[in-house]
């Protein structure tokens, strides 16, 4: 499974990419919004570092708005990936995009019936919010499994790229059940890293190796 980085901060971006583990990142006009320069240069700079596919979304929510900010934004870098609502617009507006050959991320995805839509219409992309689904009481990995089960029982080309991601179980679980991709907040990726228990391992380890040098200097006095 690819993982995903969800932000526009090229700091966080750089560090964890220099470790190998960052195969693209996503954005919306929220997390840009919070970095300092222009658009463009935040979506390019970010296209740069990380080789793998950047998701950058429309504002428009009209058809003809959303061609014209498509053509702009896939313009930034060959590796953007134009990121549209799943609003009828947007569907209409993804089979135009996609037919240009500039590939297409369907996001606001939270049933079954939309995912397969925005599959049927050319997405590339199908984003299920998995954690604003679990915030009203639903249980977000069901549509992840739902959308797995439908991709694969008709070979469908559109990956699952799960979003609203919220703790390290929530990548486990979307692993686990074949999502194609997991794009999750810089802090989520970092507690992938953790567990007390190699902490405490490598404490022992490097206590016992103080302890073993301090013998041995003794021995050789």
């Amino acid at each position: 499974m690819k993982l995903f980085l969800d932000t526009a901060n090229l700091v966080q971006i750089k560090k964890l990419n220099q470790m190998g583990i960052v195969d693209g990142v996503t954005t919306n006009p929220t997390l840009v919004a919070k970095e300092p320069g222009e658009f463009e240069d935040i979506v390019l700079a970010i296209c740069k570092e990380v080789r793998g596919d950047v998701s950058a979304e429309v504002v428009s929510t009209d058809f003809e708005g959303m061609l014209a900010e498509a053509k702009h934004l896939s313009a930034i870098a060959p590796n953007v990936v134009v990121k549209v609502p799943m609003i009828p617009e947007g569907l209409r507006a993804t089979k135009a995009i996609s037919k240009s050959g500039t590939r297409v991320n369907v996001t606001l995805v939270f049933s079954a019936n939309q995912g397969l839509l925005a599959a049927k219409a050319g997405a590339s992309f199908i984003s299920p919010f998995i954690g604003r689904l679990d915030d009203i009481g639903q249980r977000g990995m069901e549509l992840v499994e739902d959308l797995v089960k439908i991709r694969d029982n008709y070979g469908l080309k559109a990956e699952v790229l799960v979003g609203s991601i919220r703790h390290p179980q929530h990548v486990l679980e979307a692993a686990k059940v074949g999502a194609d991709i997991a794009t999750m907040p810089p802090e989520v990726m970092e507690k992938m890293m953790q567990h007390p228990l190699t902490d405490a391992g490598l404490k022992r380890f490097l206590d016992d190796w103080e302890k073993a040098k301090k013998t041995k200097a003794s021995i050789t006095v």
